[in-house]
């Protein structure tokens, strides 16, 4: 074994294959979702199922990311990489959520991230090695009408990764963030089928895309080269152009979707 890797939303979408590219890569694994079939499913597809644990936890909620803690802690095995992937997306107008749901999405997107974070990370510093791979979104990178908690928390996501991975230089830990565009994935079938092939990735793409800069301690990756030039040019245009150009990309996908 290479090591441990800790991989939260690891049941479908992007989760499913980084956990998939980790097990070919003869990584220890620990997965966790909030449907063991569905784990169970993923975990059937490694070449070694027997060195991949599974955790069933639901980390909307404070107990689910205590419960998941507790439970990991009872495997003994030292978490050498992390995998912060589960998320929630949200569309709509702000006023048109259930505060329920808008707190499920900051405690997945925002808050579990970053306590999953401050506990393995003490232990990947005193290894003097360790790896943290954060996924975000190109939505990080500028405000989104119809998505605004969503990108606003990708936003903090982003934000985060970057100042550690600064302030970890020299202790063996690096930190990284994955900033992927319109993944095929269960909360983006809507608008994955409305726009061009060329913009849409496969999970499989932006999870071999995140694995190699992980691999290569790269502080940012955005995967393909159209959603590399669109968070280029957000950033040269003024703000008034970018928020209008996201409020038409948001409402060309109405409906709430769920990524874990």
């Amino acid at each position: 074994m290479k090591g441990t890797c800790l991989i939260t939303g690891a049941s479908s979408g992007i989760g499913a294959a980084l956990a998939r590219k980790f097990a070919d890569q003869e990584f220890n694994l620990i997965i966790t979702g909030r449907d063991q079939t569905s784990l169970d499913e993923v975990r059937q597809t490694f070449a070694n199922p027997d060195n991949a644990q599974i955790v069933t936890a639901d980390l909307s909620k404070p107990e689910g990311v205590s419960h998941l803690i507790a439970e990991v802690e009872k495997l003994r095995l030292p978490v050498d990489i992390l995998v912060n992937n589960a998320g929630i997306i949200l569309r709509g107008n702000l006023n048109d959520h259930s505060i329920a749901d808008i707190e499920n999405l900051l405690h997945v997107n925002t808050q579990s991230l970053t306590r999953l974070t401050h506990h393995f990370l003490p232990g990947m510093i005193t290894r003097d090695c360790g790896r943290i791979l954060n996924v975000a979104s190109v939505a990080a990178f500028q405000p989104i009408p119809g998505m605004d908690i969503y990108a606003a928390s990708k936003a903090y996501v982003l934000s985060l990764s970057e100042s550690l991975s600064e302030q970890l230089r020299g202790t063996g830990v690096s930190v990284t963030v994955l900033c992927p565009g319109v993944t095929r994935t269960r909360s983006t079938e809507q608008l994955a089928d409305v726009l061009p092939s060329l913009l849409v990735s496969s999970p499989e793409e932006v999870a071999e895309e995140g694995f190699e800069a992980l691999m290569a301690r790269e502080t940012i990756r955005i995967p393909g080269a159209p959603n590399k030039t669109a968070v280029m040019l957000s950033q040269l245009q003024p703000r008034t152009i970018t928020r209008r150009i996201g409020g038409i990309l948001s409402r060309l996908s109405p409906g709430v979707g769920i990524n874990r």
